[in-house]
């Protein structure tokens, strides 16, 4: 009953896409030359968030910091760091991107309201302040944009609403070409067959998933296996992000198997875009990134 009730939810959400399947083909967006074997490397940029909540780094210089130490050129942003979503801004951050020959991938969206939102003005009300994301998504030539399928309630109740929610989202964004990704990020998200079931029966090709290797924490009570997690994921992803706090001695990640994840990534026929996303406090922000970096090229290279 459950899933019939939400896979009629789907099919009333309205935009052009609704009944297609989520496609399993590659991604929206590969770019260049793959150094680290099947996959690019993109950084996400909350990487640095301790430097940009410092005022040490302006989002508009993102690209050339990013360009200039670390050797990246593809690039996810996170709308806290925007001074708005305003296209003239867009217009002004892709002309730096297009100088300095990097590419946009994404744009990760927070404090823009929970699309799992039970009070239906509240939740349409989230919804549409998304839209300005899409259209600045879409100014700059990123791919996706990843929202937060979070909300009040229970498992079902929340899967109902933001099944909704992201039908309605992805239709609008369809018109601009631009996806709508869902980050396992914490609450019933991070319960893979739970957010892979919510995508599944919203149905919509430019709608899918950004499985983050870090991010499986339900509650402080449960938490989700990361690679059985990564492998429910996967068949819907348009993006993955490699989060990584702590390296041993060989240079590794202390607290996961990088080599099974991305072998988990790969056997899911994915070859776009992985992002760095560096959280460790061991390493300042930019050692974290080149080490995450490293590693992805090392382990990717052996697949």
């Amino acid at each position: 009953m459950k899933h019939s009730a939400m896979a009629a939810v789907a099919l009333g959400a309205g935009g052009r896409a609704i009944g297609q399947i989520v496609s399993k083909d590659e991604p929206m967006e590969t770019h260049g030359q793959k150094e680290a074997g099947f996959f690019d490397i993109s950084l996400a940029q909350w990487s640095l968030h301790k430097t940009l909540f410092d005022g040490k780094l302006k989002n508009i210089d993102f690209p050339s910091y990013t360009q200039e130490l670390f050797d990246i050129h593809a690039l996810e942003y996170v709308n806290t760091f925007f001074p708005s979503a305003d296209g003239d801004y867009a217009k002004k951050l892709k002309q730096r991107t297009d100088d300095l020959g990097m590419h946009n991938v994404l744009i990760m969206i927070d404090g823009e309201g929970s699309l799992g939102e039970q009070d239906e003005a509240a939740r349409k009300k989230s919804v549409e302040n998304h839209y300005k994301w899409v259209e600045c998504a879409h100014i700059l030539g990123c791919h996706s944009i990843r929202v937060n399928a979070g909300g009040r309630g229970s498992e079902e109740e929340v899967a109902w609403a933001a099944t909704k929610s992201l039908g309605e989202l992805s239709g609008f964004a369809a018109d601009y070409e631009i996806g709508v990704i869902v980050e396992n990020h914490g609450g019933y998200s991070s319960r893979a067959s739970w957010l892979a079931s919510v995508i599944s029966n919203v149905g919509m090709v430019n709608c899918g998933t950004l499985p983050d290797f870090g991010n499986f924490r339900v509650s402080d009570e449960e938490n989700y296996n990361i690679y059985l997690g990564t492998k429910e994921l996967m068949p819907f992803a348009k993006g993955v992000s490699a989060k990584s706090h702590n390296f041993n001695a060989a240079g590794d990640e202390a607290d996961k198997d990088y080599y099974r994840l991305l072998q988990i990534v790969k056997d899911a026929g994915y070859r776009g875009f992985i992002g760095i996303e560096y959280e460790g406090s061991k390493l300042s922000e930019n050692e974290g990134v080149l080490a995450t970096k490293k590693l992805l090229i090392k382990a990717g290279k052996s697949l």
